[in-house]
């Protein structure tokens, strides 16, 4: 993997550039549509690829190795043969996941040990079996397993948690450099930083990712019950540490907004279940704040869904048409509102590329946080 700068915004940290896989090259800054288990909710191949223009999707381990199973996996090929999605993959290492069922996990320094949500059944993560499972998925970038911290962790406990992830790194950084990629194409893998909202923490973890010297690098943890501003200033701390030259990758993060003032703050790469979870609740996003498609103000009015535009489904239906199918609970209206905000996450880390090109990103992006922040 190759990653190249070719602008930034004379103002702020924000930067556009390429990222080179062996699946195609991705623009940055880039957001990373949720497919966990294989497929991005109530939204067709085809319509990625056209309708969103998205360039990387995200799968999960955890979810992709209770189902289908990595036996599947491997007969079809990959995650690539196996959905039919021919650009890059990324794969989360399931420590979200893990970190989500704390009352059927524990964690010992051999790994995690859980219960799936699914049967109950009883499964050990440890570092080397989900570099394996990743290498078995064959994502084009795979993350590291690790520890995600809850966010209102005390200081004690984000250290040892944070001791135990990089013990963990260690050992998937030694099991990606012995294996080799099984379908003919190259994988990288992305270390993850944590430390809570601890400023020291945080740039120990930054310190020892930087150290791997990998293809990129992550920031994990955050979002996960946090203030916002502390969120930032994570991120203000860990960039200062991570390599310029390499991706930055901010995990589960978040609003439109958050995004733009991650941008601001220096990092290339995001995803988010927002888009797809909130569309299929109703909740449209557009350049001029939220809407509630759900309300009853939308039942006569005829107009676009988003005159603007920024897909093709925008244009073709209107908002009363889009608020009728979500009352009645019709799928197609869950794949209209999830289509929408996919296209409108993806035009806007465009938006934003195109005016960091432009040298007046920090402008831009003020005037789009109070657009923003409206309900309309």
């Amino acid at each position: 993997m190759k990653f190249e700068i070719q602008h930034t915004d004379p103002q702020s940290n924000a930067r556009a550039g390429l990222i080179h896989t062996a699946h195609g090259v991705i623009e940055t800054p880039i957001f990373m549509p949720v497919g966990t288990q294989g497929s991005v909710k109530a939204v067709h191949i085809p319509e990625l690829e056209t309708d969103t223009r998205a360039q990387i999707i995200l799968g999960n381990t955890y979810h992709l190795y209770l189902r289908p199973g990595i036996d599947i996996l491997e007969r079809a090929g990959g995650l690539h043969r196996f959905n039919t999605w021919n650009k890059p993959i990324l794969t989360d290492s399931g420590g979200f996941q893990v970190f989500s069922l704390s009352e059927n996990r524990r964690l010992r320094e051999e790994g995690a040990e859980f219960r799936s949500h699914i049967d109950g059944s009883k499964h050990l993560f440890t570092p080397e079996k989900v570099m394996d499972i990743e290498r078995s998925i064959g994502a084009d970038i795979m993350m590291a397993f690790d520890e995600c911290c809850p966010g209102d962790a005390d200081y004690d406990y984000a250290r040892k948690s944070l001791a135990l992830t990089e013990r963990w790194l260690a050992r998937c950084v030694k099991r990606f450099r012995e294996t080799e990629p099984k379908y003919g194409y190259e994988q990288s893998l992305f270390p993850i930083v944590q430390g809570c909202v601890y400023p020291d923490l945080r740039r120990k973890a930054a310190e020892n990712v930087a150290a791997q010297d990998m293809d990129g690098n992550a920031i994990g943890g955050l979002a996960v019950g946090e203030p916002t501003e502390k969120m930032y200033e994570m991120i203000e701390v860990v960039n200062e540490i991570l390599p310029r030259e390499k991706p930055r990758y901010l995990m589960g993060v978040g609003t439109p907004i958050n995004l733009l003032e991650a941008i601001e703050r220096g990092v290339d790469m995001f995803d988010c279940i927002m888009p797809t979870r909130n569309g299929r609740n109703g909740q449209l996003f557009t350049a001029h704040g939220t809407i509630n498609m759900r309300n009853k103000k939308w039942e006569d009015d005829f107009s676009p869904i988003d005159p603007e535009g920024w897909s093709f489904v925008d244009t073709r239906y209107s908002r009363a048409y889009l608020h009728h199918l979500i009352k009645v609970n019709e799928i197609q209206g869950l794949q209209i509102a999830s289509l929408h905000n996919l296209a409108f996450y993806l035009r806007l880390v465009g938006e934003a590329r195109q005016h960091i090109a432009a040298g007046d990103f920090t402008q831009w992006k003020a005037q789009m946080v109070r657009q923003l922040n409206n309900r309309i």
